[in-house]
């Protein structure tokens, strides 16, 4: 397993960082500390409800990080927010390799911890990006719903000369102009970036050891979902998973045709989080 951490001071700003965010968030929330087969995972519960969203942040990304379409579901259902094992957050360093059976495992864990919570309760699996992956990886009989948020796990990233001019200096000068550069490179051309994020990414640059997007998992894997409850939404301008690449998994292996967000990127969460919730709440 490879750690998410260049160093252990390292592994400790994120810490900081990401408990400081959550310390300040004016909404009502609380934290809990979940074991499962691939160390303590970190999870943040909000909102109220008969129905139960669990989200999976993307790469990079976090429950500290994700406040803004964390709220607005928070309005509409119980969330729980879990920090994926392997990435920069509160949940275990370790990456878990393979990363199919790994992050399935889990996925299981996570939800039958929630389970526990909501025994009757209608659970609605939510993941963006990485996070849509993971998702992908759990088990349908779980849940009720899925919805997935320009995903990973169906199609490849085929990197761009455009792409590697925005990544390409975030990961070497480790700076808040690299950090932005990108930023705006993954969102719509009218969003704002938001100087929170911008704070947050050149942590991570600076930090840790990021990863590249998962590829398309197997067949077999995605095509457990067929037939079942769930949604597919990617923006209009997402550079790193277009709908062009995504609509063919997405009506071979899920039967589902994505729909297309106008004026997003790859960011959506960010970017239309009411729609976001809206589709969570009708899956609810």
């Amino acid at each position: 397993m490879a750690n998410t951490y260049r160093s252990a001071a390292g592994a400790e700003a994120v810490r900081d960082w990401c408990s400081a965010g959550l310390a300040r968030w004016e909404l009502p929330h609380s934290t809990h500390e979940v074991d499962t087969s691939h160390g303590t995972t970190h999870v943040v519960a909000l909102g109220t409800g008969d129905g139960v969203c669990v989200y999976l942040p993307g790469t990079n990304f976090n429950a500290a990080s994700s406040m803004t379409v964390l709220s607005q579901l928070a309005d509409k259902c119980r969330v729980y927010a879990a920090d994926l094992p392997g990435q920069p957050g509160l949940s275990a360093a370790q990456r878990p390799h393979p990363e199919v059976p790994g992050y399935a495992a889990w996925s299981r864990d996570l939800i039958a911890w929630v389970r526990e919570r909501h025994e009757h309760g209608r659970i609605v699996l939510a993941g963006h990006s990485r996070g849509a992956a993971v998702a992908l990886s759990a088990e349908p009989d779980s849940v009720q719903g899925l919805v997935l948020l320009a995903p990973a796990g169906l199609s490849e990233v085929r990197p761009s000369f455009a792409m590697l001019q925005a990544t390409l200096p975030w990961l070497v000068r480790r700076n808040s102009a690299g950090s932005r550069r990108l930023l705006e490179y993954m969102s719509g051309p009218t969003h704002a970036t938001d100087d929170d994020l911008v704070e947050w990414m050149t942590l991570v640059a600076r930090t840790c050891h990021t990863t590249g997007a998962p590829g398309p998992l197997p067949d077999d894997t995605l095509l457990r979902w067929r037939g079942r409850q769930v949604l597919v939404a990617v923006g209009e301008h997402d550079v790193f998973f277009p709908v062009s690449r995504l609509r063919a998994p997405c009506r071979s292996m899920l039967g589902r045709e994505p729909l297309v967000i106008p004026g997003a990127g790859h960011l959506v969460v960010d970017e239309e989080p009411v729609l976001v919730t809206e589709l969570v709440a009708s899956l609810l």
